[in-house]
C-alpha cells in the first residue's frame, strides 16, 4: 500500500490507538505491521474474525491474556540450552496458568464465536509441566521440599545457623563493653561481630571487613569459625542441589519448547484480534460487506479520529458513476469527507472494523493514491503547486481500474483559469484509466465538466443559507458553490455591492436583499456577544416596554423574534418569526437587545419586515396610481 497514502489519511494514527489496547509489547510490534490488504479472501477472514472478537469483547469479561513480559528471553534461553533461575521459572510457569485459562475461555465461546474460539486448538495444555515448576518454586525460590537431598541439606544449615547464633550471643556478652552494639549481623555470608577499632586486640577472631570510616570491624570470632566453615560446605551442597533442580525444569521446559512458542505465536494473536476489537468498540465500529467490483456505499460513516463531534457521511460510487467531484466552500467538510473515504477504505482492509451504518460496502483496491495537504519540500526547493503536481504525476503513471485516487483542491496553487483546465485533464485521464476517483474542487468548470462527462457527477457540501454556516453533508448529484458572497454579506459587505459582483462573476442577476434580512435576525447571537448592556433585559421591559425593532425570545416557542407591532390594549405585540408575523401576549417576552443596539438611527424598517417586492410596488404607489397593482402583506398568525 502506498506510504504517502498511509500517512495522509493518518492511517498510523488508528494504529497507535490500536496498540493502545494491546496488552503485551509484542502484539503492539504485530500491529505496528498491519497494513491494507488487497487479498478479497483475507479481508473477509479477518472481518469475520473481528466480526466474532467483538461478539466477546461486549457480551463477555475480559480474556485472560498475558503480558508476555520476558517470555521471549526465556524462549531464546531455553533454544539456546541454558538453564533458567528462579525468576524466569516463575514468569513461565505464570504464563502456561494463562494459557490454561485462555484455552478454557475460548472453548466456552464456541457458540459465540465460533471461528475465533478455535484458536485455543492449536494451544497445547502443559498443566504437567506448571505444577512441577509451581511444586519446587515458591515465591521465586526453590522451595525445601523440591527434592529430598535439598531439604537434608537445609535443615542441616538451619541447625548450624542456629548453634552459631547461640555462641554468638554467648560472644556478645563476653565482649560487650568492646561492641558498638550487641546486635548478631552477617557480613559476606559470615556471622560477625560489630566491635570498636581500639579494641581489635580485645576480641580473638578474623576481622571480615570494616565500616567505611574505619571506626568499626566487623569480625568472625574464632569460637562460631568451625561451625562456619561448615556452614559454607552446607551452603556448597545447597547451591548444588538447587542448580541440579533448576536444570531438571528447564530440561522439562527444552522438551516442549516448540509447543511453548506456539502458544505465544497464539497468545499474540489474539490480542492483537482482542486489541482490534477493543478499538473497534470505543469507535461503534462494525463489519461491512466487501467486493472486488470497484462499489463502495457508505452509510452514516464517521471519521474514527473525529470521534461522537464527527457528522455522518453518506457516499457511493462505483454503480453508475466511477468519479466524483466535490464542491463547496472552503472549510465545509469537504476535505474531512475526503479523508473520510479513504480511511475507512484503508481500515477495512486491514481487517478494522468501521464506525458505518448497516449495509455499507467497501470495494478492495490494490492501492490507495491521495494527494491532500501542503506537501511541499524545502529540500527539493519545490513549491507548494509543483510539488502537488509531482505526486499526481506518479499518481497518474500507476493509476488504473482496481486503484482508488483521492485528490484535494485539484488545480489550486496557480493560475485560476490553467488550474482549471489542469484539473479537467487530470480528471479525464483518470477517468480513462477507469480508476476510481474522489476528487474535491471549487472551479466552475470544473463543476460543468462533471456534469457533462459520462460516468462523472458532482457532490456538494451542503450549507446552511440562513445561519451562513457549513453543515458537513454530502449530497451527491448536485454541485456547490463556495458561498464567497454570502460570508462577504455575513461579514458585513453592502449588498450592491455584492449583487454587482455576483452579476460580474455569473453573468446573472441575485437579489442578496432577503439573505440581508435574515442575517439581520440571525446577527443578534452577534451583538449579544459584543455589546455591553448595564441592564438587564427585565430591568429594561419595566421602564419601557417593548419597541418595533426590539430583538426578543419568544419563550414558549424558545425562538427569536422581531417586534413589528407595538403591544396592544390586551398586551399582545406584533413578532416576526421566521417570516410568519404573530401576535403574542408581552408575558411571554423575553428582551433579547434594544432595536437601537440593531439598527443605525432611522434606520427603514420595512426593509426587514417587507419582501423587496412590496417594497417596490410602494414606491411606485406613492408617486400614481397603478391600476390592479396592491401589496400583499405575508400572512399574521
Amino acid at each position: 500500500m502506498n506510504k504517502l497514502a498511509l500517512e495522509k489519511l493518518e492511517f498510523n494514527e488508528i494504529i497507535e490507538e490500536i496498540k493502545g489496547c494491546c496488552i503485551s509489547d509484542i502484539a503492539k510490534i504485530e500491529i505496528g505491521k498491519l497494513e491494507p490488504s488487497c487479498d478479497y479472501d483475507r479481508v473477509m477472514i479477518l472481518l469475520d474474525e473481528q466480526s466474532e472478537t467483538l461478539n466477546i469483547v461486549r457480551k463477555t469479561a475480559s480474556a485472560p491474556l498475558h503480558s508476555l513480559t520476558g517470555v521471549d528471553v526465556i524462549i531464546q534461553k531455553l533454544e539456546k540450552s541454558m538453564s533458567l533461575n528462579e525468576k524466569e521459572l516463575s514468569t513461565i510457569s505464570d504464563f502456561l496458568r494463562s494459557n490454561e485459562r485462555m484455552i478454557k475461555f475460548m472453548n466456552d465461546k464456541e457458540n459465540l464465536a465460533p471461528r475465533v474460539s478455535q484458536y485455543s486448538n492449536s494451544m497445547y495444555l502443559l498443566a504437567d509441566i506448571r505444577e512441577e515448576i509451581d511444586r519446587c518454586i515458591i515465591n521465586e525460590r526453590v522451595d525445601d521440599k523440591a527434592s529430598n537431598g535439598l531439604d537434608k541439606i537445609r535443615n542441616r544449615k538451619y541447625i548450624a545457623e542456629a548453634r552459631i547464633k547461640s555462641k554468638l550471643a554467648e560472644a556478645a556478652k563476653r565482649y560487650q563493653k568492646y561492641l558498638v552494639d550487641n546486635i548478631v549481623s552477617t557480613k559476606n555470608d559470615r556471622y560477625v561481630l560489630a566491635v570498636r577499632s581500639e579494641y581489635k586486640s580485645m576480641v580473638q577472631g578474623v576481622v571480615v571487613c570494616k565500616s567505611q570510616t574505619g571506626s568499626t570491624l566487623y569480625i568472625e570470632p574464632d569460637i562460631v569459625n568451625v561451625l562456619q566453615n561448615e556452614i559454607n560446605m552446607l551452603m556448597e551442597e545447597e547451591d548444588a542441589e538447587v542448580y541440579q533442580i533448576l536444570a531438571y525444569l528447564s530440561a522439562l521446559l527444552m522438551e516442549s519448547i516448540g509447543k511453548i512458542r506456539i502458544n505465544v505465536e497464539t497468545m499474540v494473536s489474539l490480542d492483537v484480534m482482542f486489541a482490534k476489537a477493543k478499538y473497534a468498540s470505543s469507535i461503534d465500529g462494525r463489519s461491512v460487506k466487501v467486493n472486488t467490483s470497484n462499489i463502495t456505499n457508505i452509510k452514516q460513516g464517521r471519521h474514527p479520529l473525529l470521534g461522537t463531534d464527527a457528522v455522518p457521511l453518506d457516499f457511493s460510487i462505483g454503480e453508475s458513476y466511477s468519479s466524483l467531484v466535490i464542491t463547496g466552500p472552503n472549510t465545509g467538510g469537504k476535505t474531512v469527507a475526503l479523508k473520510t473515504i479513504g480511511l475507512l477504505t484503508m481500515m477495512v482492509q486491514s481487517g478494522i472494523l468501521v464506525p458505518v451504518g448497516a449495509e455499507s460496502e467497501f470495494a478492495i483496491f490494490s492501492d490507495i493514491f491521495v494527494d491532500v495537504g501542503d506537501n511541499q519540500s524545502i529540500e527539493q526547493n519545490l513549491s507548494t503547486f509543483s510539488s502537488h503536481m509531482k505526486n499526481i504525476i506518479e499518481i497518474m503513471k500507476v493509476a488504473n481500474k482496481y486503484t482508488l485516487v483521492l485528490l484535494d483542491e485539484l488545480g489550486s496553487g496557480t493560475d485560476p483559469v490553467e488550474g482549471e483546465g489542469l484539473a479537467i485533464g487530470i480528471l479525464r485521464y483518470l477517468h480513462n484509466k477507469k480508476s476510481i476517483v474522489v476528487s474535491t474542487s471549487h472551479y466552475a468548470k470544473i463543476k460543468e465538466f462533471a456534469h457533462s462527462e459520462e460516468g462523472i457527477v458532482n457532490g456538494r457540501m451542503t450549507f446552511d443559507e440562513e445561519t451562513l454556516l457549513p453543515m458537513y453533508k454530502l449530497v451527491i448529484g448536485e454541485a456547490g458553490e463556495s458561498n464567497a458572497f454570502n460570508i462577504a454579506l455575513k461579514l458585513g459587505m453592502d449588498r450592491k455591492i455584492l449583487e454587482s459582483a455576483y452579476q460580474e462573476t455569473y453573468g446573472k442577476n441575485k437579489d442578496f436583499c432577503q439573505l440581508e434580512q435574515i442575517e439581520k435576525i440571525k446577527g443578534i447571537y452577534d451583538v449579544a456577544k459584543r455589546q455591553k448592556v448595564k441592564e438587564t433585559p427585565s430591568e429594561l421591559e419595566k421602564e419601557y416596554g417593548f419597541h418595533v425593532g426590539d430583538a426578543v425570545i419568544v419563550t414558549t416557542l424558545n425562538q427569536f423574534g422581531i417586534v413589528f407591532a407595538l403591544e396592544d390594549k390586551v398586551g399582545n405585540v406584533g413578532i416576526m418569526v421566521r417570516d410568519k408575523k404573530m401576535y403574542v401576549n408581552k408575558k411571554r417576552l423575553k428582551l433579547h437587545i434594544d432595536a437601537k443596539d440593531l439598527y443605525p438611527e432611522d434606520y427603514n424598517m420595512d426593509i426587514v419586515f417587507e419582501t423587496k417586492e412590496n417594497r417596490k410596488k410602494d414606491k411606485i404607489m406613492k408617486k400614481r396610481y397603478v391600476e390592479g397593482l396592491k401589496i400583499e402583506r405575508m400572512e399574521e398568525i
